[in-house]
């Protein structure tokens, strides 16, 4: 499944890397689960001081190595349950704006083709895109000049 999400042109690299990890991979699961044990009777009986070897054995029997505990599962598990909250949250909200995609589809298909429109259809179908003599623009012509309506009445100092 991973491999199919790879660009064509980082196949290469991902071969590679792949590669890489199966050899990892084989080589740790060459190694047996367990270390072999060890034969202390073999040592006491080869050394002339077999309290030694009984010291190393009870050192070696007590000997633990302490494995850190798994804590980011249940933060990993909160973050999924999340993000497939939100992920659902979003597919629900894209099929609502493709419905009304859909709507607005049909409602350009069912008007005049933009090649044979007028300016009056044009106003008709879309007044609020139209162009309103009544509401000038300005430059530019992104909004309405909120600072025209500040502007004094010149039409009484002439």
């Amino acid at each position: 499944a991973f491999a199919e999400r790879v660009p064509e042109e980082q196949q290469h690299l991902y071969q590679a890397f792949k590669a890489r990890s199966d050899g990892y991979l084989r080589k740790v699961f060459s190694y047996p689960e367990n270390p072999p044990a060890i034969d202390f009777a073999m040592y006491r009986s080869r050394l002339s001081n077999p309290a030694l070897v009984d010291h190393f054995e009870k050192s070696y029997k007590s000997f633990m190595v302490p494995f850190p505990k798994e804590h980011l599962s249940p933060q990993i598990d909160a973050e999924e349950r999340q993000a497939k909250g939100e992920v659902e949250g979003f597919i629900r909200e894209s099929k609502e704006r493709i419905e009304e995609y859909k709507q607005q589809l049909l409602k350009f298909q069912a008007m005049i083709p933009a090649a044979h429109m007028t300016l009056e259809d044009y106003a008709d179908y879309f007044p609020e895109h139209a162009l309103n003599v009544d509401k000038p623009t300005y430059w530019p012509h992104d909004g309405v000049f909120e600072e025209y309506d500040k502007l004094p009445d010149e039409a009484g100092h002439h």
